[in-house]
């Protein structure tokens, strides 16, 4: 579809309604044109990957106990991986389909594109959804995710020194046991993909976000959204929340196993914790930076037009009403003169105090928080929960 057709339906407009996986999910009644059924597609996908691993550890004596010093059952990371993370993943599809369907819409409601620059930024759009429903880019993330995700990451980093429901004791090699190849193969792959089809995602929004910014934009230093008109743009930052959720339930998984298998305290992860949550920063508002140069210049050019609009008007209401400059008779209670100086100052102060990025601070905090949620329960394992309501009672009254 061309995008000279989208932008009089800009339901259609989506960054995630595309590729062969959502055309798969539409064949196999798992996914609507605009990503309906969600609930079945959480559900199957979900029981796709975390069933075989109960059921093949329970044929092979691993749920709860056996040979295993890692149970099935107490295996944290991976109940939380895809019983939680691998939902998150699923949901964030549905809620920014829904809270970004209107982004292009906005450039032309708010007359953000010059009527010469309209072929530009309709070829951008075009070029998004190339990409978006590209079958090369998929194979090669499932490549990636087999090559480098799974046979070079996982098997080097994530690991646990310990004989697990999915592997086989050391007197039988380092072999996988059966519900061991179904997660190496199956389960940690659809993770995987689904994630590093996410940061592909951003990747081509943020290439869409670069083309934008080619155009000179008809920005506005005294719109009252502080952004020259781009405000729009800050809210998109709310819809991947669930994405900030999904990273920080990884996480989360992750240390509990080291917790609770390996004796590790959580104040030992406070680096990884750290980084994961400036990541997740990054990723979603670093495309939205790509507008500071030219927000930087509006500013600029704003201050540099009113300050001299300004002068001028101060110099002839001076004239006027401190020099003998105003008409015999003309009273200066009620005159507009005085509203219209205080509109002008009000406008500079708008033009002053604009942004050079359409970031928010509450965006900015949303983030952190539905990142660091997850991890929030893991406050236990170092205090009381008596002890930490205290705290947090203290905190906040």
């Amino acid at each position: 579809m061309k995008a000279s057709q989208v932008l009089h339906r800009p339901v259609e407009f989506s960054l995630v309604l595309g590729g062969p996986l959502y055309q798969l999910f539409r064949r196999a009644h798992l996914s609507g044109d605009a990503l309906e059924l969600a609930r079945r597609r959480l559900i199957s996908i979900s029981l796709f990957a975390w069933l075989p691993l109960l059921v093949l550890s329970a044929l092979g004596g691993r749920v709860a106990g056996g040979s295993a010093e890692l149970p099935f059952l107490f295996d944290l990371e991976v109940h939380v991986r895809l019983l939680i993370a691998l939902p998150l993943l699923i949901v964030a599809e549905l809620v920014v389909h829904q809270r970004m369907r209107s982004v292009v819409q906005q450039f032309y409601e708010r007359d953000l594109i010059p009527e010469e620059a309209k072929s530009q930024f309709e070829a951008a759009i075009d070029s998004l959804f190339r990409l978006r429903n590209s079958v090369l880019a998929e194979v090669l993330l499932i490549s990636f995710v087999y090559c480098v995700g799974v046979f070079v990451i996982w098997r080097s980093y994530a690991l646990l020194d310990k004989v697990s429901w999915y592997t086989e004791p050391p007197i039988l090699g380092s072999r996988l046991s059966l519900a061991g190849i179904w997660y190496e193969y199956v389960s940690m792959p659809l993770f995987q993909f689904l994630l590093v089809r996410w940061y592909f995602r951003i990747v081509i929004w943020a290439r869409f976000l670069w083309q934008i910014r080619r155009i000179d934009l008809k920005l506005v230093p005294t719109h009252p959204d502080g952004v020259g008109g781009l405000g729009f743009l800050a809210n998109t930052a709310y819809a991947f929340l669930p994405l900030a959720l999904a990273h920080g339930a990884v996480l989360a998984g992750i240390i509990a196993n080291r917790i609770f298998q390996l004796n590790s305290t959580l104040p030992t992860f406070k680096v990884e914790i750290a980084l994961v949550v400036v990541f997740v920063q990054l990723l979603v508002f670093t495309p939205l930076l790509l507008f500071a140069g030219q927000l930087s210049r509006a500013r600029r050019r704003g201050l540099a037009e009113y300050g001299t609009l300004a002068g001028r008007y101060v110099r002839e209401f001076d004239h006027k009403w401190l020099r003998g400059g105003a008409p015999p008779g003309e009273p200066l209670v009620g005159s507009a003169d005085i509203q219209s100086l205080a509109d002008l100052g009000n406008s500079f102060q708008l033009v002053r105090s604009m942004k050079v990025a359409p970031v928010n601070r509450h965006a900015i905090v949303q983030l952190g928080a539905a990142t660091l949620a997850p991890i929030v329960p893991l406050l236990l394992t170092i205090m009381p929960l008596e002890e930490l309501v205290k705290r947090l009672f203290g905190i906040l009254f």
